[in-house]
């Protein structure tokens, strides 16, 4: 569990090198925005996703990605030192660090 929050949060640090409108004030602001998008993930996210089913059915799960995003908005808004500029960062942040975290999972087992 611990692997995984710093791999988060190594994967927020590196949204800002690709994404010009996501920025990360230090590493430790990084870890405090893992744990917490860990937790809205795990306690906020579901409650949305099945509020959305229908629609989420209908779009053919692309409204995955926008909760994915407001996920990545609500910690930043709670979050000093993480910024977000717009929702369309969040969008391809939350999908980056996807990717970036599953990588990264890879390496670590």
């Amino acid at each position: 569990m611990v692997a995984r929050w710093i791999i988060n949060a190594v994967g927020l640090m590196l949204l800002p090198v690709v994404i010009s409108g996501i920025r990360v004030d230090n590493f430790l602001v990084a870890l405090v925005a893992a744990i917490l998008l860990g937790l809205a993930n795990a306690l906020i996210r579901p409650v949305l996703l099945i509020l959305t089913l229908p629609l989420n059915f209908l779009t053919l799960g692309l409204l995955t990605f926008v909760i994915n995003g407001l996920m990545l908005l609500l910690v930043s808004a709670v979050v000093k030192g993480f910024y977000v500029d717009s929702f369309l960062s969040a969008i391809f942040g939350s999908i980056l660090l996807s990717i970036i975290s599953a990588v990264l999972s890879r390496f670590v087992r």
